[in-house]
């Protein structure tokens, strides 16, 4: 994949990390002896790129920071098969990740799918999490709640649609990938901005991968294998643009039951993409969040 001088500043260096399974492409910054971890994880359909503000503004801030293309994803590995993408799996590279970068906790901020991977490490790993922030992904409980309802079907109609191999894949990549362009014009991304993100599709086997992570959780959803729900005790931050085409605000707060300590902010004119729409003050928050108090 060819990354853009404006996408990887000098800062930003790589390194390809075995994390268990699977093996991470990593974008990584800040100071070695820094004494704080952050990991960032994306979303669909994105790559570490879709960080590219916060991992300056976090470790200008003197925090280690790790952003990797999610398996499936860039330049990480893309294993076949449909049961590669359950969470469980997901869940385990962010183990083996931290393993390998040698962090007992991190500060751990996500957005979209890497969203709701961070949700589930944090109830399966609660010591190894200190603050958790996400951005734009209800808590597994609220998006439950949401897909009972007529106007939240409506918005994840791509859900349903992306269960079907080959056909959505051809869909998708019709036109050099017009499908994704639009997704990202839609919410106001220029030509330019757009570019690295089809880049990364192009990679041999990663937009199947991608639709896998949907398909995985269709049918732990049919089979109600899904994962045990576990009280968050650690500090939650939740980030949200109200402009979201695909996920509605009103499943943004979490439920208190679940996730006591969270506190929630809400971006009036941004979208799903909210790191994008509004880097410097999305950088603010997570700088502010995650320094110790």
């Amino acid at each position: 994949m060819r990354t853009t001088p404006a996408l990887a500043p000098r800062e930003i260096t790589f390194r390809t990390l075995d994390v268990g399974e699977v093996r991470l492409h990593v974008a990584c910054a800040g100071p070695d002896d820094a004494k704080k971890t952050v990991v960032l994880l994306h979303g669909f359909p994105e790559f570490w790129a879709s960080w590219r503000h916060q991992i300056q503004a976090l470790a200008a801030a003197g925090f280690r920071v790790f952003a990797p293309d999610l398996r499936g994803y860039g330049k990480s590995d893309k294993p076949e098969g449909v049961e590669a993408y359950a969470i469980r799996h997901l869940v385990g590279d962010v183990a083996g990740l931290l393993r390998a970068v040698g962090a007992e906790k991190v500060f751990l901020a996500a957005h979209d799918w890497g969203g709701e991977i961070a949700w589930r490490f944090t109830m399966a790993h609660p010591d190894r999490v200190e603050r958790l922030c996400v951005l734009n992904i209800p808590h597994p409980v609220m998006l439950m709640r949401g897909l009972r309802t007529a106007r939240q079907l409506r918005k994840s109609w791509y859900m349903f649609f992306f269960q079907f191999p080959a056909l959505a894949e051809r869909l998708l990549a019709k036109g050099d990938f017009a499908f994704l362009r639009r997704i990202f014009e839609a919410d106001g991304f220029t030509r330019q901005e757009i570019e690295p993100y089809v880049e990364a599709f192009r990679n041999p086997g990663a937009l199947t991968s991608a639709l896998n992570y949907y398909r995985a959780a269709g049918r732990a959803l049919l089979s109600r294998d899904r994962p045990t729900l576990a009280r968050i005790e650690c500090p939650v931050l939740v980030l949200w643009g109200k402009k979201d085409r695909a996920l509605g605000y009103e499943m943004a707060v979490p439920p208190e039951r679940w996730v006591p300590n969270a506190r929630v902010q809400f971006f009036e004119n941004a979208s799903h993409w909210l790191a994008h729409d509004e880097p410097e003050r999305v950088s603010e928050h997570l700088v502010e969040f995650f320094r110790p108090s």
